[in-house]
């Protein structure tokens, strides 16, 4: 790599990463942890088999798993702004996200939640304790712990896919790598960067995870 390219290399990196900060990282969070709230209350519908909820539920997961995240965010902001519905373009992609992992997130819960002897409902009911109880201190603990690390590794490819939010206009790190490139027409230096961003934002995750794995082995350990 020559001085010219080394100097690109080194003034873009924070252009990028910059906006990763801002955007990309924020984008995440928000839309996983509304994907977690959908993902559980839809898991758990699905678990009761609940009467008119769980075939629209049913629906929603098939509806979402059958069509191309890049459809469903074109959908989510220039769709929805074409019909009337004004919405701007990072809460369209928190809101597209959301429900997409969310659909996923909810097939993972449901077999966490499947998982979990039916033994734990009688010994709860011994104590006194009624379904919500049980659902809330006993099996949703142990549910959480099966799917920690295929929701972690969901949570892992959520960071890489905000990417596409560059196509709704959001100004996420890869939407940055693309205004430099095109300036610069420097394409392959500036996408390996921002390959090399994303690795270090999901080797970060990847340390996490491992270790969470390791607390909640030890934490099942101990209560066993």
């Amino acid at each position: 790599m020559n001085g010219e390219l080394w100097e690109l290399f080194v003034d873009s990196f924070w252009k990028i990463l910059l906006p990763g900060l801002k955007w990309t990282i924020p984008l995440t969070v928000l839309a996983f942890s509304f994907a977690m709230i959908i993902a559980v209350i839809v898991a758990m519908i699905n678990y009761a088999n609940v009467p008119i909820l769980k075939p629209i539920t049913r629906f929603y997961i098939w509806i979402i798993r059958g069509t191309p995240l890049i459809v469903q965010l074109m959908i989510g902001y220039f769709g929805l702004n074409n019909i009337g519905i004004k919405i701007d373009a990072f809460p369209a992609a928190v809101l597209v996200f959301s429900l997409n992992e969310g659909a996923y997130c909810a097939e993972t819960m449901r077999a966490a939640l499947e998982a979990v002897p039916t033994g734990q409902f009688e010994a709860g009911y011994c104590v006194g304790m009624n379904y919500l109880q049980i659902m809330w201190h006993i099996v949703l603990p142990q549910a959480f712990r099966t799917a920690f690390p295929p929701l972690s590794n969901s949570l892992i490819g959520m960071v890489k896919d905000t990417s596409l939010a560059a196509n709704i206009t959001v100004t996420e790190m890869f939407f940055a790598a693309q205004r430099i490139a095109g300036r610069t027409y420097k394409f392959m230096l500036l996408y390996v960067e921002v390959a090399l961003i994303y690795l270090i934002f999901s080797t970060v995750l990847t340390w996490v995870q491992s270790y969470g794995e390791k607390k909640l082995n030890a934490y099942g350990a101990n209560k066993g």
